[in-house]
């Protein structure tokens, strides 16, 4: 092209460059003068309650921190998780199926409190104090479980050498480890329910450029959560098998303790919310009023049912399902005041929105209790698992041995392949077939079924093979001739598994929840995890009541090379079939549902354009450094 200005200077091509940079400038230039002209967020508070100073408070540095707080929680949690039951089967001298439940209970718990976070956060502390309780809890936790592997008192003796009888740990032995164990599980519970919300309260959702800025942090969350995880499976359980476990542990509280220096040194940047009440509060409402008026006979004209007219709420019209709800919205002699007017009372009358809004979570439900038992196949990646890479030959080259825990990498690496699988491949054979941004959320569950059912058969063939190594060398070996690639394939599996099922139950559950519960949605979906851990310990002690009859007859015996875990991996491919069938009739009953339920089709249909509209602005606002590529 020409690029002579006046009669001797030609502009060198590269410098065209400084256009794109220029734009770039003018872009942030410009943002810093709408944040100074309009230097309120409406919505949130700074910590002396007053109105937050944009220009001084939130953002990214703000972020950081609470995404640092949470990778910490990851490192210590995943990284104990991840390693307990070799630590229960060789120090404390645990059975195997004893050291399982104890893996699966300490996770379950950790999810399960998810729900009680959120509330106790919405309610009464708020996100910032019970993350930051929470996270004090969790680094005492790791304080205690560090110090129980420090002091010799606190576990059994050492095995005999070539000895098969080993002293197992006492109750207080064990008592000490579960009170750290359940200590840190309270403090995951108010983290990991608090963590992301509280993230995204550092950005104005009415700015478009922060909650642009508010698409990354979903992004960057995910990867510090991944982050957490591989150094709490690599470096973590590295120190805890080849340095000792309570320097290990002791790690796990030092990172902690960073981790809330952190945090608490942006207390005066942040931004806060009042408190909302929580969103449990209102789905009591509408059943209490609903059980108090449950003699009353349901109108035949549903215009009589009670709207607030004082909600700023979107309304949401009837729908002809889940008849026993509206009651609450029935307005009798008793909700009237002397004067003739209604009586605000929300135990005794709510409108017909808010019944709606239970209504949208009702219907949840079916779906929420046909994913639990999905999960328990996580727990054998944690437990059983484990314990055959514990079995193998474990060593790369001449000198370095893999630790047993460490084989979750596998698993993580599963959950990673599977998700950019769905976004590379899934989603743009989607849109040339069909036109449609890949799969539905249910179908992404449904598909996260499958490649669970595949995960356990491979998991039980498996066992096999190493069983028949166990018989032709004898149960007493400590390290069997096998190499450990065997089992790559069943953590892999599990970990692709999993990179369907969670991304589609979590999207399933915030974008089918009223705007204003889907902090309470997003934590019933963590409760399927932590429910199917319990399932998992269920599920064991009835495989051991049922096949250990007689000494060596036993699934999951004290020792795993006499006992017949391939049996208990072909039932959980079994049930997990089984349960598929049962989840496929449960999400066609919610499709069928959301069709008659047109009206709560279309607020969903809205929420998806709105997310999607985010989207397509975050690609608008970074085409300046795309020009410039």
């Amino acid at each position: 092209m020409e690029r002579t200005i006046g009669n001797n200077f030609q502009t060198p091509a590269g410098s065209f460059n400084a256009f794109c940079i220029s734009r770039i400038l003018i872009d942030a230039a410009f943002y810093d003068w709408e944040r100074k002209m309009s230097p309120k967020v409406t919505y949130a508070i700074d910590y002396k309650g007053q109105p937050a100073d944009k220009t001084r408070t939130g953002g990214w540095m703000s972020a950081a921190t609470i995404l640092v707080t949470e990778a910490c929680e990851r490192f210590t949690t995943m990284g104990i998780a991840a390693n307990l039951v070799t630590y229960s089967t060789g120090t404390l001298h645990l059975p195997s199926s004893v050291a399982a439940n104890m893996v699966s209970n300490f996770s379950g718990t950790g999810y399960v409190l998810c729900l009680v976070g959120g509330f106790v956060a919405d309610s009464f502390l708020g996100r910032y104090w019970t993350i930051l309780i929470s996270s004090i809890t969790l680094a005492v936790g790791a304080g205690i479980l560090s110090i129980s592997c420090a002091v010799p008192t606190l576990q059994p003796p050492p095995c005999p050498l070539n000895s098969s009888t080993c002293i197992p740990a006492n109750g207080f032995q064990v008592g000490i480890i579960n009170l750290a164990l359940y200590v840190i599980a309270v403090g995951e519970g108010g983290l990991k329910a608090n963590a992301s919300g509280f993230g995204t309260d550092q950005f104005d959702e009415d700015d478009k450029k922060e909650k642009t800025k508010m698409n990354y942090f979903f992004s960057r969350f995910y990867f510090f959560i991944s982050l957490g995880t591989i150094l709490s499976v690599t470096l973590g359980i590295g120190v805890q098998d080849y340095v000792s476990r309570s320097w290990g542990y002791g790690l796990c509280c030092f990172a902690f303790s960073i981790g809330i220096i952190l945090f608490v040194s942006r207390t005066r940047r942040y931004r806060y919310k009042n408190l909302q009440g929580s969103p449990i509060v209102q789905v009591l409402n509408v059943l209490v009023a609903a059980i108090r008026k449950r003699k009353l006979k349901y109108p035949t004209n549903v215009d009589t049912l009670y709207e607030d007219s004082t909600e700023t709420a979107p309304r949401i019209r009837h729908t002809d399902q889940i008849h026993c709800l509206d009651k609450a919205a029935i307005i009798d002699e008793n909700n009237y005041g002397t004067n003739g007017s209604v009586i605000r009372n929300r135990w005794k009358l709510c409108s017909v929105t808010k019944v709606e809004e239970v209504k949208m979570v009702v219907r949840l439900l079916p779906i929420w209790a046909s994913t639990i038992y999905f999960w328990t196949i996580h727990s054998q990646v944690l437990t059983f698992s484990v314990e055959q890479a514990s079995t193998m030959e474990r060593t790369i080259g001449n000198k370095f041995q893999i630790p047993a825990g460490s084989f979750n990498t596998f698993y993580i690496l599963g959950i990673l392949v599977g998700a950019a699988f769905y976004d590379r491949v899934i989603i743009p054979l989607m849109k040339k077939w069909k036109g449609k941004h890949g799969v539905t959320n249910l179908q992404r569950i449904a598909i996260g079924y499958v490649f669970g059912i595949i995960a356990m058969a491979v998991a039980s063939i498996v066992e096999t093979r190493r069983m028949s190594v166990v018989r032709a060398k004898g149960g007493n070996v400590a390290t069997l001739p096998m190499k450990f690639y065997i089992l790559i394939p069943q953590f892999f599996l599990v970990g692709v598994a999993e990179s369907f099922a969670y991304s589609g139950q979590l999207d399933f559950f915030i974008t089918r929840s009223p705007k204003g519960m889907k902090s309470m949605s997003t934590g019933l979906f963590l409760s399927t995890v932590g429910f199917g851990f319990f399932v998992s310990s269920l599920l064991v002690i009835i495989v051991n009541m049922a096949t250990a009859t007689q000494v060596g007859t036993g699934w999951l015996a004290s020792n795993i090379n006499y006992g017949k875990l391939y049996y208990f991996y072909a039932l959980l491919a079994g049930l997990t079939f089984i349960n598929m069938i049962i989840y496929l009739f449960c999400a066609m009953w919610y499709v069928r549902t959301m069709k008659d339920a047109a009206q709560i089709e279309r607020i969903v249909t809205n929420s998806e354009e709105e997310e999607k509209h985010a989207m397509e602005m975050k690609g608008t606002l970074t085409s300046a450094e795309e020009d410039c590529e």
